[in-house]
């Protein structure tokens, strides 16, 4: 299994990762999957915009990093126990709006709800790569292991019904986002 050479609570880089790997492992092992691509954002609101937006925050969601926190973290804990999370942070943004420092302030927050997560024994394990300076011919964001793949694919969405995903090249398992408080209340 994948997830077995990955330390339970942890931040750190895709590197090597494929996403469409860490998601079917992450179904595999009944963990929550989370994905945001958050291509084209500039600042810190828009990545909280699409980070709120991909896992299916509720409506009451602050966008900001402290509320980023409580969602991640009590918000769900209160909900009842969870199985682990993997999470995918694509294209963190590089530029001067949303600078070296506004990704750290970004990432620790998923590294304070590791921590809080291992303190419950829960795996929690966020995965992010960064953008890469816009390409002056197509002007989009590639990060540095696509860029010799010219195939862009489309984001995964959280879904509580079975997707058919063509980006992916296979049907995206059921997914469900751990916010959706409908998914919480049915009995299992």
């Amino acid at each position: 299994m994948l997830l077995q050479t990955v330390r339970p609570n942890i931040v750190q880089a895709i590197r090597a990762y494929r996403v469409e790997d860490l998601m079917r492992t992450a179904q595999e092992a009944g963990q929550h999957f989370l994905y945001a691509n958050l291509s084209g954002a500039q600042s810190k609101q828009e990545v909280l915009e699409r980070i709120a937006d991909a896992f299916l925050f509720p409506s009451h969601f602050g966008k900001n990093l402290d509320a980023l926190y409580d969602c991640m973290t009590d918000l769900v804990h209160k909900s009842g126990t969870q199985p682990g999370f993997v999470i995918v942070l694509e294209q963190l943004p590089d530029n001067p709006r949303f600078d070296r420092e506004a990704r750290e302030q970004l990432l620790d927050v998923f590294r304070d709800a590791a921590d809080f997560w291992a303190e419950r024994r829960i795996p929690f394990r966020c995965f992010y790569s960064f953008a890469v300076a816009r390409s002056q011919e197509s002007g989009s964001w590639e990060r540095p292991e696509a860029a010799h793949n010219a195939e862009s694919r489309p984001a995964p969405k959280s879904a509580s019904k079975s997707v058919s995903n063509s980006g992916f090249g296979m049907n995206m398992p059921p997914m469900s986002s751990v916010f959706d408080t409908a998914m919480w209340l049915t009995p299992a």
